[in-house]
């Protein structure tokens, strides 16, 4: 299998593949029912099936919250597979003072160092509800990112926003990548996927973006085309899968794009497509 390419954020190697963790966690975007079987279903055995496989394919980083099962299954598959996973951790932390100790901002970031993350991304929830439009800034973050380079982290930031890249990139903040919803269907994205796309192509930094396939909306051959061929060499992109073979479909479609071939894909068997079956299509 080629190797899987790489970027540079903050001075640190990754992979431009970057393990998504929604659907470890239970975060469907789909359905509370959909949530609930996925609660269900994983344990972290089965998420370190699944990231041992990326592991393997030199998928190396993976990003997602405190979660203590996201933490355990990192550790099993690092065990696993003799080598470590870059963590970028999206901590969440209470931004008004007088509340509990371990909710403010250096307990939380200070508890992201001790879990082994690499790159510490404040959540959307923290970043959005910063972003100041009228002054386009985003307020006290510099205090933010000094406590994250303070505990030996890159700083980075997550947000749903676009402004967030621009605000970033004009006052110059310390932020060396900025997570960003990108997909062909527009899914959860404020601004038009051109939009996105030309900010995305202005960006100082390396942009990390989510949500490729639209929180399954999309099929892989479909979302993942449209990323990695309008997406920049630096930028990264950051896609959730259940099973060990879920990943290795997304793993050898990127290649695939990645290198200019055209996929061999394994089509879908259904009765409704017997018919193709002397073709060999199915």
């Amino acid at each position: 299998m080629d190797a899987f390419p790489r970027t540079n954020v903050g001075g640190i190697s990754l992979s431009r593949m970057v393990v998504g963790t929604n659907w470890f966690l239970g975060f469907s975007h789909q359905s509370a029912a959909k949530n609930d079987f996925l609660v269900n279903f994983q344990t972290s055995n089965k998420i370190a099936d699944v990231l041992t496989v990326f592991l393997e394919a030199g998928v190396d980083t993976v990003l997602g919250p405190t979660h203590p099962l996201l933490i355990r299954a990192i550790e099993e598959a690092q065990q696993r597979a003799g080598r470590k996973l870059i963590v970028v951790l999206t901590p969440a932390f209470d931004l008004e003072s007088g509340g509990p100790v371990e909710q403010q901002p250096e307990a939380v970031i200070s508890e992201c160092k001790r879990l082994g993350a690499t790159i510490c991304m404040p959540h959307q929830m923290v970043t959005d509800s910063l972003l100041d439009r009228k002054t386009r800034s985003i307020r006290g973050i510099e205090k933010i990112t000094s406590l994250i380079r303070q505990y030996e982290m890159v700083p980075a930031l997550s947000t749903h926003l676009p402004e967030t890249i621009v605000f970033c990139d004009e006052n110059n903040y310390d932020v060396e990548t900025y997570l960003q919803i990108y997909n062909a269907a527009g899914f959860m994205m404020p601004l038009e996927v051109e939009w996105t796309h030309s900010i995305i192509a202005d960006a100082h930094k390396p942009v990390t973006t989510i949500k490729p396939l639209a929180a399954g909306r999309l099929t892989p051959m479909i979302g993942l085309c449209f990323a990695w061929t309008t997406l920049r060499q630096q930028d990264l992109v950051t896609i959730g899968t259940t099973t060990p073979d879920e990943a290795k479909e997304v793993i050898e479609l990127s290649l695939d794009y990645l290198n200019h071939r055209i996929p061999d894909t394994r089509l879908q068997i259904t009765r409704s497509k017997a018919i193709f079956e002397k073709m060999g299509k199915a």
